[in-house]
């Protein structure tokens, strides 16, 4: 059965006129020849994506990327430049809490107010009313002008009138921190509830493990468009790896990621190669249990390093083979070599391999990570040949932890053992 459709996007663009100085706008309005005075800026580029009923997406990005845009467009407040957006159902958003509210009105004529924006008649809205209040929890107060009312308040008025309407479409954009500790956890409560009731979600949010907690589904917006939409824990690992290195880096490994070597390039290796060469590492495979080459592992699959290497001058003593790890950061996650670990290597002429295995996985937080190889002398001081990113891997550890590692742990609860 197909999946009823609750938000359909498709090719939605929005333009900015952007101008140097102010007077340049009224300048181009009267300008008899059409002068441009503007330069455009693209909010939204060409977006498409469907929300099925009972979805909970969550969307993410820098400052500047196209969420909050987007959820406006969505919502009716903009228009787009082109492209076409349809929704099915009533939405209540919590964009700009109390967006809408009358200053002079009092608390519950404010609710009965939104209630009519959405459509609602008044009996229904009567209905609705005491919820609401029990909710804001905001005492006699709900019977004064919000224009009394301190900001905690009205943003608790706004959000429980918000989220106690049963909307079938929830959008919220940053707007989970309002009241105290308890009003938060009640909110948060409420969410759950809409979502495991059926309602489609949208949340926008700069806490990347807020949306791996509400949501399944996750969007990542750059510049305007979609950069991934898919698995929540796979697109956050991999938002997260582009704030730790920035923009123009993340780019430079996306391009190493798709390089493909040339004919030239290859023999020029091979040339070098033939130079003075004492060994040379032929092969490097990341393998899982069942020695099949893998690019993705969970977090705790145990995995095999094998390392094939050719010997052409067997005079080293002790040779060492050293392995690293390294994030997309290039920060140092592991380094193991023989010699820390008093492991001999075969050094014989010809063809030799080596396995590493890694019992327990990686053990490290889902994202993506390279591996670093090295042939060298007794002291692991001397390089005889280094190659770097030798491999790339992505780790996916689903939503079990955060930081860099998962640590073999155990909780325990009045004597009672349960192994993590």
């Amino acid at each position: 059965m197909e999946a009823e459709k609750m938000i359909e996007i498709e090719n939605l663009t929005k333009i900015y006129n952007l101008y140097e100085k102010p007077i340049d706008r009224l300048k181009e309005s009267l300008s008899i020849g059409h002068k441009c005075y503007h330069k455009e800026h693209y909010a939204l580029k060409d977006v498409s994506f469907t929300v099925n009923r009972g979805e909970s997406i969550g969307i993410m990005g820098i400052n500047g990327s196209g969420k909050s845009t987007i959820l406006k467009i969505i919502t009716g407040v903009l228009n787009p430049t082109s492209g076409k957006v349809v929704t099915h159902g009533k939405i209540s958003a919590l964009l700009e809490l109390g967006a809408g509210f009358n200053p002079e009105y009092t608390g519950i004529e404010n609710i009965y107010l939104n209630g009519t924006m959405m459509g609602y008649t008044k009996e229904e809205m009567k209905e609705r009313v005491p919820s609401i209040v029990e909710f804001a929890d905001i005492g006699d107060f709900i019977n004064q002008p919000v224009k009394t009312y301190s900001s905690g308040m009205f943003a608790r008025l706004a959000f429980a009138v918000s989220i106690n309407v049963e909307p079938e479409i929830l959008i919220v954009d940053e707007a989970l921190s309002v009241g105290d500790i308890r009003f938060q956890l009640k909110c948060i409560e409420k969410m759950k509830q809409m979502m495991k009731g059926g309602t489609t979600v949208l949340f926008v949010s700069h806490d990347v493990n807020a949306i791996r907690r509400f949501c399944t589904r996750a969007i990542w917006l750059r510049h305007g468009v979609i950069e991934e939409d898919g698995d929540v824990n796979r697109i956050s690992d991999k938002y997260l790896d582009f704030l730790k290195i920035g923009e123009e880096y993340y780019d430079e490994k996306k391009n190493e990621d798709t390089a493909v070597k040339t004919e030239e390039d290859k023999e020029q290796e091979e040339e070098k190669l033939a130079k003075n060469v004492i060994a040379e590492i032929t092969s490097f495979k990341v393998m899982n249990s069942n020695n099949v080459e893998v690019s993705e592992v969970d977090i705790n699959e145990p995995l095999n390093i094998e390392v094939t290497y050719n010997v052409y001058d067997e005079n080293i003593k002790k040779p060492v083979v050293g392995i690293a790890v390294r994030g997309m950061d290039d920060d140092y996650v592991c380094g193991l070599n023989s010699l820390l670990d008093n492991h001999r290597v075969d050094w014989k002429k010809g063809e030799n391999r080596i396995t590493l295995r890694y019992t327990q996985g990686m053990l490290a937080i889902g994202g993506k990570y390279y591996f670093d190889v090295a042939l060298y002398d007794e002291t692991a001081t001397v390089p005889i040949q280094y190659i770097s990113v030798v491999k790339k891997i992505a780790v996916y550890s689903g939503y079990k932890g955060e930081g860099r590692y998962i640590i073999p742990h155990v909780w325990e609860n009045g004597g009672n053992n349960e192994q993590i």
